[in-house]
Order: structure tokens, then sequence, then C-alpha cells
């Protein structure tokens, strides 16, 4: 028998982007919403789509308790939940791939998810996500940044759909302002999550509390259970941003330097110490660690990923330095594969000219 699917999600005031969204999840048996209190028609316009939705506004919001609310709407013969926010998207055929691969055993399935696009379009953060998962197995937990926790004894297996592209264009006027409180009430109720004390001092960094963010990142270091290099890796850069912006820049380069001595094979602690000393015009320091990051190859596909770690702006740095410390032969073939990246950039063709003509001065 053919198993169902239901495509859930909560939502608060997404008129804009209901269309987008519906038409890329209509694919699936059900669609379910639960409106959390809009005000802009959204929970009109759900109606008038044939969604099965609800409309549940929250005192003291929280987003696991909302998704777990939403749960409930699911009708009672979809097996396969597939959680979608309303600002996101499927390429069309996901279904298929989905009810194809999904077994007896299978759980949660993992798929590829483009969190952001660059300004010309291109793909920036991109990871597998995982909020595809066996109707009655999960439960929210968090009440922000949420995740999906097994409530069952099962031993399901998690399968990996990469060809499976669900994509992310989040409205950007909507304020953040919600998430840090959430973040501290988090850790106070889990104060040894490794995971939501990484969270906690990022946000603090992104709204500017920048000594609050070094003490609690480095307590998601000292952590039992902080283990991931990856992220112990970004906790580090993370700190290093503090420092800059509180002016030290030695305590910056001690941290850059410790986030590449802890996660060596990722691109990004290379590319933000090689900066630090190109703006320091230390360029011989900023060359070779350039070198370095460009020896690795292999793309982790994480949500602590830098895209500008993978287009030209790597090679325009070197480009840069090459310049800046005579070697013009080098600076022009770097450049090279620099506006191959970005033809359409004419800064950089600006400075392949100067290149050349330094270079034909020089010889």
């Amino acid at each position: 028998m053919k198993k169902k699917i239901c495509v859930y999600a909560i939502a608060k005031n997404e008129i804009k982007f209901i269309d987008r969204w519906y038409n890329s999840v209509k694919e699936a048996d059900y669609v379910c919403v639960l409106d959390t209190g809009s005000s802009d028609g959204s929970f009109e316009h759900f109606k008038q789509l044939g969604i099965i939705c609800e409309q549940k506004p929250y005192t003291n919001f929280r987003f696991d308790v909302a998704r777990n609310d939403s749960l409930k709407l699911i009708p009672a013969d979809a097996e396969i939940c597939v959680c979608v926010d309303i600002d996101e998207f499927f390429e069309p055929g996901w279904s298929k791939i989905l009810l194809s691969n999904w077994g007896d055993n299978t759980g949660r399935a993992r798929y590829r998810y483009t969190w952001n696009f660059n300004p010309d379009g291109s793909e920036g953060v991109v990871f597998m996500a995982d909020k595809i998962h066996k109707r009655g197995a999960y439960a929210w937990k968090y009440p922000v940044h949420e995740v999906l926790t097994a409530i069952t004894n099962e031993k399901l297996e998690t399968i990996n759909l990469a060809n499976i592209q669900l994509n992310h264009k989040a409205d950007d006027t909507k304020s953040r302002k919600s998430y840090l409180p959430l973040l501290e009430l988090s850790v106070k109720e889990n104060p040894l999550d490794d995971r939501n004390m990484h969270y906690l001092g990022r946000e603090y960094m992104f709204n500017g509390e920048y000594e609050k963010a070094i003490e609690t990142l480095n307590r998601h270091l000292n952590l039992p259970t902080s283990n991931w290099d990856i992220e112990r890796c970004a906790s580090l850069r993370y700190i290093a941003v503090c420092h800059k912006e509180l002016n030290n820049s030695a305590l910056q380069e001690e941290f850059l330097i410790k986030a590449v001595l802890e996660c060596p094979y990722v691109r990004e602690p290379y590319y933000e110490l090689g900066a630090y000393y190109f703006e320091q015009k230390n360029y011989l320091k900023a060359a070779f660690v350039f070198n370095e990051m460009l020896k690795i190859s292999d793309r982790y596909l994480n949500y602590m990923s830098s895209p500008a770690c993978w287009g030209s702006l790597p090679y325009d740095y070197l480009s840069l330095c090459y310049y800046e410390i005579g070697e013009y032969k080098k600076a022009i073939s770097t450049i090279e594969t620099a506006i191959k990246l970005s033809p359409n950039d004419t800064r950089l063709t600006h400075n392949r000219q100067i290149f050349i003509e330094n270079f034909n001065k020089k010889n």
C-alpha cells in the first residue's frame, strides 16, 4: 500500500510566500498549517487553498510547542511527515523520490537544503537538513532552533536523499528579537546542551553583546559534550569576531589560529585568518594561509559553512597578496581564476590590467 505524505508547518503573517510554498508542497497527500496569529490574511488564504488549518495564538510563544501542536493536525493515515516552513519551497518531484526510498524501517530522511542565495542568484549556505520523519516517532524539542527527538524505542534508520532539494528565501524584514530570550530560556532549561550554548553565544554576537558572546562561547568550548570539531571551530571563529569588534587584534589572531588547529580540513578558519593578515598588511602570511586554504577541495555541507570560501574571493585576496609582494606573474595567474568564478566583476578585470602593466614594467 502506498504510504501517505503530509507536509505540515507553523505560520504567522506569511501571505507573500504562501502560493510559492503551496505550489511546491501540494505533491503531498495532505497539507496542514497551524497559524499562530496572522493578521495579514494568511489564515484565510490557507483555508481558500483547501489546506487543513487551525489558528492558535500563543501568549508565550516557543517553537517546539507550536510545532508539536501542528503535528496534531496531521491525518491519522499519513505515515511520512514533512516539516516545511512557509518561506521555503521544494524543487518539483520530491515526493516521488521520497516514496521510492522510504522503507518500513525508515525514521528520518535527510535532503539538500539551500539556506540562502547570493545576490547573483547562486547558492549561499548549503547543508543536509532532516525535517522529514515518521509519524509518531519524533517530537520537537527546544524553545528555538528546535530539533526533532525520538520518543519511541524503535531502531529506525535515516536515509540520505541529496536529490531532494529544498530552498529557503527568507523575509529579511522580519525581526530576530525573539531569538535571544528563547535561547536564554533554552540554555536555562538545558545548561549542559552544547548546541544551545553555541547558538546562544552566536546570538549574543549578532546582537552586539560581544563580552557576553565571548563568555558564552567559551562555556560552549568547555562543555564535556562539545565534541563536534566544526561547531567548536565556529565558536572559536565567533570569539575572534568579537575580539575584532572590541579592538583586541592579538586575541583575534590567537583565536583564528586556534580555529584552524581545531578543524584544519575546512576552509572557513583559513579564510578568516588570511583576511586578518591581509588587513594587517602582512601579505606574506596572508598568501601562505590562502594557499593552504585552497588545498582543501572537499566542501562539507553544514550550516556553518561560508559560500565566500568557495567563490572568487580567496583568489582575489591571494592575487592582491602576490601583487603586494611583487609576484606579478602569480598575481596574474591567480586573478584569472577569480575572473572565471566571477566573470562580471569589473574590479577583478581592472586589477588584472594593473597586474599585467606592472609585470611588463618589471620585465
